[in-house]
């Protein structure tokens, strides 16, 4: 046993050692089969001798805890924000105010002013403990289990680090990233995220953390607080902190840099002003700070913010262009987005041809015309939006009506009580919707069709092959052979594909049906609570809200798709076809814990913590990641924290062992 602990062991710092190379170093030195291999390896050992699972294990990256409300936590040292400034004046006059504060010598530390999410983690003895947001500056909120998917943020330290001490940064969403994912939500005919900024910070909020791991959002670590920290200087001790494994600002590329003077603090300022539309994240200005720590307390803070720190904030980039026209897009939903096609300017660094009008609010707000000289940015440096009209260069009277056909069938659109959005309601007629729900179906996190891609979907519907998801499983062989660029291996890999889809289950199957707000955590949670499409689609109002988290506006969504007769007729061929439509109950499965609650912490002799709480749900109950006056049972297990302990001690949770809990469901 000892030699299985040390291979847990060695298996953990190696993997951790090749995450640092690999996300913060920028080295690969081995491929990535190989790491997956040495993962799943770990994990395979963790499932086997749950005992011998690290707190802070490799295999924490990728996710999978599901938290219903976070925390507050008091910060121990107050995240204060800082000063903003628009003008070279002011950090002329913030400079000349410091040296007449003090006689001593004033070295600045510039930094880039990262436009994400201010974080702070308190690591114990080399080891990651805990994350908060900023919140109100005085507490904020602990979101420590997605926090830890995020790779470039260490579990374990290295070198002679404090015993005790927090690391402040900024999370942010890499573009390469955002623009990653808004391609998926486009395909899938959700709405755009307008800004990665908002999108991390709404990221980082998600119940889900296997969602906040596949997002791929990234950290600057550059603040350092504690009781025991020797090094002097801010400068000194954020390249120390990359020693101890943290990503920190790299000096070679100038993301921070050491100035003696009011010249090199304005040099920072220009170079960024120009070169920051190359970074692959956003910024949004840069930070002036004084360097040296004695002299930060001499200076002291106001109420808000502290006086040897200012920041400085680049205006959003602007220029004008004329309207043209006005184009509208089909989503797969229906809803219909206009769309600027715009005279080409050259805008951050690209050419911007169209911009986003959003929904008929936003054009008559504007009050917009074709022909218009119209002010355009880039919403969050990402997406081109029109934020103004140059009415002195009007020419056009007419205003701007939005179409009240959709451009794709000529159905008349409609627009619900309280929705921006116009909407096209032939949803089993308009070619885009359809196309539209059939790549959804099909997609990765749906039916996952091998051998069926957009362009596939685009040739079996012009071919009159496919008309809807269900067409799909009455699909022959000798029917696809004969289409253009398909060969007998492609014929093969799509009938296979869609044979191997029925296998698919339930809830998956819900969610690439593409009910209108019905997303893959709200497909689980629909097909848990029924267990079938039958019971579904005869629930009442009354009974879909009474399902976790299902509101008015899902539950009169699922009971809108549910009235259409077509739809119907479809479910009742995939019934026909074989697809799951109902969820399989599992070996062992009952109801002795319904209603009840499950907190689980530490480690089992028996099982690993996955396989509790697998064993929890598989009996009728709920887990929860933190304790609550709502928590029933807290299952203990060896080295739990005291921290958890005392909080269910003091709402009067009940406390169990892995026996005790075995004794329940036996």
């Amino acid at each position: 046993m000892q030699d299985v602990q040390k291979e847990i062991a060695d298996l953990s710092e190696k993997l951790r050692e090749l995450n640092h190379q690999y996300y913060v170093l920028n080295q690969s030195n081995v491929s990535d089969y190989e790491f997956d291999m040495l993962l799943k390896k770990l994990q395979d050992l963790e499932e086997k001798y749950p005992q011998f699972i690290q707190e802070n294990s490799p295999t924490k990256r990728v996710g999978g805890d599901i938290t219903k409300k976070f925390p507050t936590v008091i910060h121990k040292y107050p995240m204060l924000s800082l000063g903003n400034s628009y003008s070279k004046e002011e950090i002329i006059d913030f400079e000349t105010r410091i040296q007449k504060l003090t006689t001593d010598q004033i070295k600045y530390v510039c930094e880039l002013k990262y436009d994400g999410v201010a974080i702070g983690i308190q690591y114990i003895n080399g080891e990651f403990y805990r994350a908060v947001t900023r919140g109100d500056g005085t507490k904020g909120e602990d979101i420590t289990a997605n926090v830890k998917t995020i790779r470039t943020i260490p579990l374990k330290l290295k070198g002679d680090y404090p015993s005790d001490f927090e690391i402040r940064g900024e999370i942010f969403f890499p573009l390469e990233n955002f623009k990653r994912l808004n391609q998926e939500r486009e395909k899938e005919g959700l709405p755009l995220f307008a800004n990665p900024r908002n999108t991390a910070s709404g990221t980082l909020k998600m119940q889900d953390s296997s969602v906040v791991a596949s997002r791929g959002l990234d950290c600057f670590l550059y603040g350092v607080y504690g009781d025991d920290i020797v090094i002097d200087n801010h400068y000194d001790l954020v390249n120390k902190a990359a020693e101890w494994g943290f990503k920190t600002p790299p000096v070679k590329e100038r993301y921070i840099e050491l100035v003696a003077s009011i010249d090199g603090i304005l040099d920072y300022i220009n170079h960024w002003d120009t070169k920051r539309k190359e970074l692959p994240f956003e910024i949004d200005g840069v930070v002036i700070k004084v360097n040296n720590y004695d002299q930060q307390n001499q200076l002291g803070f106001t109420s808000k913010s502290p006086r040897w720190a200012i920041a400085y904030k680049f205006k959003a980039e602007r220029v004008s262009t004329v309207l043209n026209e006005v184009t509208y897009q089909v989503g797969r939903t229906g809803s219909i987005t206009p769309v600027a096609n715009l005279e080409p300017v050259l805008l951050g660094g690209t050419t911007v041809k169209r911009a986003s009008l959003h929904n008929a609010d936003i054009i008559e707000e504007l009050d917009v015309r074709i022909g218009d000289t119209v002010f355009v940015e880039k919403g969050g440096e990402i997406i081109p939006k029109i934020v103004g009209v140059d009415e002195s260069k009007r020419t056009n009277p007419n205003q701007l009506n939005f179409i009240e056909n959709c451009p794709d069938c000529g159905s008349v659109l409609v627009r619900k009580e309280g929705e921006a959005n116009h909407y096209c309601p032939n949803e089993n007629g308009c070619p885009t919707q359809i196309k539209g729900k059939i790549q959804h179906f099909i997609s990765r996190n749906a039916m996952n069709i091998d051998g069926l891609g957009d362009e596939t979907i685009e040739l079996l519907y012009n071919e009159g092959l496919i008309r809807n998801i269900a067409d799909l499983y009455d699909l022959k062989k000798d029917q696809v052979l004969p289409l253009e660029r398909m060969a007998e291996k492609s014929a093969d890999n799509l009938i296979n594909g869609i044979e191997a889809s029925k296998e698919i289950p339930f809830e998956k199957v819900l969610f690439a049906l593409g009910i209108r707000f019905v997303g893959n955590t709200v497909a689980k949670k629909l097909a848990k609570a029924f267990k079938s499409i039958e019971a579904l689609s005869s629930a009442t109002l009354e009974e879909l809200v009474e399902v976790d988290e299902i509101g008015d506006k899902i539950a009169e969504s699922v009971i809108d798709y549910f009235s259409v007769e077509s739809n119907l007729e479809i479910i009742n061929r995939l019934k026909e076809a074989g697809v799951q439509l109902e969820i399989q109950e599992q070996e062992g499965a009952s109801d002795l814990l319904a209603g009840s609650v499950f907190v689980v912490s530490g480690v089992f002799q028996q099982f690993s913590r996955e396989e509790i709480k697998k064993s929890v749900e598989l009996h009728g109950g709920k887990i929860s990641s933190s304790i609550s006056s709502k928590t029933t049972y807290v299952l203990a297990g060896d080295k739990m924290g005291p921290a958890k302990l005392q909080k269910a001690e003091k709402l009067g949770v009940k406390i169990i062992s892995e026996t005790d809990y075995l004794e329940m469901i036996n």
